[in-house]
């Protein structure tokens, strides 16, 4: 007997997730340049906060071409194991680059 999958809501909450996840990347990034900025810049400030700009793009690039696959699709492909550890790395030093800008 064959059954067909049905997704159901999955893709809409998978896409909802990476917009969620983007969004407090974005939180991330922001903060990161506003703490660096309201304490004096110093050169160590700027390289964490050029840091957390070009992470965020990067986590920006794989989110937006995912949720883009997620939508264009009724039964969208797995995400290819580079990009999501490409994604988890992105956001863990995305977290430990505004951490150490609180710290």
């Amino acid at each position: 007997m064959s059954v067909d999958r049905d997704p159901g809501l999955q893709p809409e909450r998978t896409r909802l997730a990476w917009r969620r996840t983007t969004l407090s990347g974005t939180v991330v990034a922001v903060l990161a340049a506003k703490t660096a900025l309201h304490g004096g810049v110093t050169s160590a400030s700027v390289v964490a906060t050029a840091l957390c700009a070009v992470l965020w793009l990067g986590f920006l690039r794989i989110a937006h071409n995912r949720i883009r696959t997620l939508s264009a699709t009724p039964r969208p492909r797995a995400l290819p194991p580079p990009y999501a550890t490409a994604a988890a790395l992105c956001t863990v030093a995305l977290a430990l680059c505004g951490a150490l800008l609180v710290l």
